[in-house]
C-alpha cells in the first residue's frame, strides 16, 4: 500500500513503525474470511482491510478521527486473526493498538461513554476494586431486566445502560472464591528443584478463579519447579492498553520489568509464565512498547524473551500422570490471544492427549468467542452473537468439559452453557494428581 507520510511525520518512531505496516499490505482480502465481524457484519469497514484504511487516513492527515472511524476501530476485538491469515504478514496488533492510542487522544468521546471507560481503566486492573465490584455487581444482577436487552449492531454504539446490562450478566451468580496467596509467596520444588520461575498473579483471574494459578503451582511444584509470586507486580497493562489507555500501560509494563528484573537478578528465573493468555500476549510485547525508553528498553526485551504461557513451559516437562481419563472429552477452546497472538496452537492439545483426554477440536476454531478483554462489555451486541456461534461449535463435538487457557474466554463461553468451562492447567493438575476441577 502506498503512504504519504511526510519527513516530519516518519521522524516519530510511532508513525515509522505504521508507515512499514501499512506498505506491507496488498489489500489481497484474505484477512476479511477470517475476520469475526466482518463475518457477522459484512461491512468492509468492519474488516481489517477496510480498518486499515481508515487508520491510514487518519495517521496519514493528523486530523481527529470522525465517529464513524472510531466506531469501526472500536468494533475490532484484536483477536488477531487476520495475523494468522496475512500471506504478507502486516503487523495489524501493532497498527490498530496505535490507532487506539490517537483516537484516545484527539477523539471526544460522549461523556458517559468517557466515565465508562475510565471506570473499566481503573477498576478491573486491580483486584481489590475488581472484587468489590464483582461483589455489589452479584447483588445488582437481579435488576438487569429493567436494562435494555440488545441494539443494533450496525448501527450507532450500545448505550451505556446496555453496557451496564452486559457487565451485570457477566457478574457471578455465587459469591467469589478467597483470594490466592499475595505476592512475595513462594512456593519450593517437590524433591530436587529443577528450575524455578516467576507466575503472573493476575488482576481479573486474581479475583474470579484463583484456582488456576492453584492448579499451575501444583502441577510445577510437583514436578521440581521452585514458583514465586513476585512482590509489588502489577497488572500487565493488557486491558488499559487495548482501550487506548497508553500511559496507564505504559507504567505498568514499567513496575513489572522493574521487579521482574530484580527477582531474575536475585533468584535467577527460568520463565515468567502466564496463565491468562491475554495477558501473555502483551508482556511478549512489552519489547516493542518500551523499545525507545532508554532505561527500559533492554531488560524489557529481555522480561519478553523470558515470558511464556503455561502450556509453553510444562511441554519442557516430562509430565507425570497418574491415571488415563479417555472417558472425559475435551473440547479444547483454543484463545485468539494464544492462536493468533502468540502462535501456540498444537501445544496445549498435546499437554491433554498426552495426559489421557480425549480431546475435540471445535468447528471454526479461529473465530473469537466474544470476550476479547472489555468488549464483551463495550461491544455487548455483536460480543453475545459470537458466543452463541461458539457455544453452537462446541456443542456439535459433545464433551463434557471445555477447556481454555485464557479467563476471559472462559467467563464468556460459560455464560451461555452448562457444559463445565475450565482452564487447561485444571486439567493437567488433575491428570497429574491434583483435584478434578469444579464446575462452573
Amino acid at each position: 500500500m502506498k503512504t504519504e507520510f511526510t519527513l516530519a511525520q516518519l521522524a516519530d518512531p510511532d508513525i515509522a513503525v505504521a508507515d512499514k505496516i501499512l506498505r506491507a499490505c496488498v489489500h489481497c482480502g484474505f484477512c476479511t474470511a477470517t475476520c469475526p465481524t466482518y463475518v457477522l457484519l459484512g461491512d468492509e469497514l468492519d474488516s481489517p482491510r477496510g480498518r486499515i484504511y481508515l487508520i491510514k487516513q487518519m495517521l496519514e492527515k493528523e486530523q481527529a478521527p470522525t465517529a464513524d472511524v472510531v466506531k469501526h476501530i472500536d468494533r475490532c476485538l484484536s483477536c488477531l486473526s487476520c495475523m494468522t491469515t496475512c500471506p504478507s504478514g502486516v503487523h495489524y496488533m501493532h497498527l490498530v493498538d496505535q490507532a487506539r492510542v490517537r483516537i484516545e487522544e484527539t477523539y471526544q468521546r460522549p461523556l458517559m461513554d468517557r466515565l465508562l471507560r475510565a471506570v473499566l481503566g481503573y477498576v478491573l486492573p486491580r483486584p481489590r476494586e475488581f472484587r468489590l465490584a464483582m461483589t455489589l455487581a452479584r447483588f445488582a444482577r437481579p435488576f438487569k431486566a429493567l436494562l435494555p436487552a440488545s441494539s443494533s449492531t450496525t448501527g450507532p454504539a450500545p448505550s451505556v445502560l446496555r453496557r451496564v446490562r452486559a457487565m451485570l450478566e457477566l457478574a457471578p451468580t455465587r459469591p467469589l472464591p478467597a483470594p490466592g496467596p499475595s505476592g512475595g509467596t513462594v512456593f519450593p520444588a517437590q524433591g530436587a528443584r529443577r528450575g524455578r520461575v516467576a507466575l503472573l498473579q493476575g488482576c481479573a483471574q486474581q479475583a474470579l478463579a484463583p484456582r488456576i494459578n492453584q492448579a499451575a503451582i501444583n502441577v510445577l511444584t510437583r514436578h521440581g519447579i521452585e514458583v514465586v509470586l513476585v512482590r509489588d507486580e502489577q497488572c500487565c497493562g493488557a486491558l488499559t492498553h487495548h482501550m487506548g489507555q497508553d500511559a496507564d500501560a505504559t507504567a505498568r509494563a514499567k513496575a513489572n520489568v522493574g521487579v521482574w528484573t530484580a527477582e531474575a537478578q536475585r533468584g535467577g528465573l527460568d520463565a515468567i509464565l502466564v496463565t491468562t493468555s491475554g495477558c501473555g500476549t502483551v508482556i511478549k510485547d512489552y519489547g516493542h512498547m518500551l523499545r525507545e525508553d532508554q532505561e527500559f528498553a533492554e531488560p524489557a526485551a529481555a522480561v519478553s524473551a523470558m515470558a511464556k504461557d503455561i502450556s509453553e513451559y510444562l511441554a519442557t516437562l516430562d509430565l507425570k500422570t497418574e491415571a488415563a481419563h479417555d472417558d472425559v472429552v475435551v473440547a479444547y477452546h483454543s484463545a485468539c490471544s494464544l492462536q493468533h497472538g502468540q502462535k501456540i496452537t498444537s501445544i496445549p492439545k498435546e499437554l491433554l492427549s498426552k495426559s489421557g483426554f480425549v480431546v475435540k477440536d471445535i468447528p471454526e476454531s479461529h473465530l473469537c468467542c466474544g470476550s476479547a478483554g472489555t468488549y464483551n462489555i463495550l461491544q455487548p451486541d455483536i460480543a453475545m452473537r459470537l458466543r452463541d456461534r461458539k457455544v453452537a461449535n462446541i456443542a456439535t463435538v459433545k464433551p463434557n468439559v471445555i477447556a481454555a487457557g485464557n479467563i476471559g474466554c472462559m467467563m464468556q463461553i460459560a455464560s451461555g452453557t452448562t457444559v463445565p468451562v475450565v482452564h487447561t492447567v485444571e486439567l493437567l493438575d488433575w491428570a497429574t494428581g491434583g483435584p478434578r476441577p469444579g464446575l462452573n
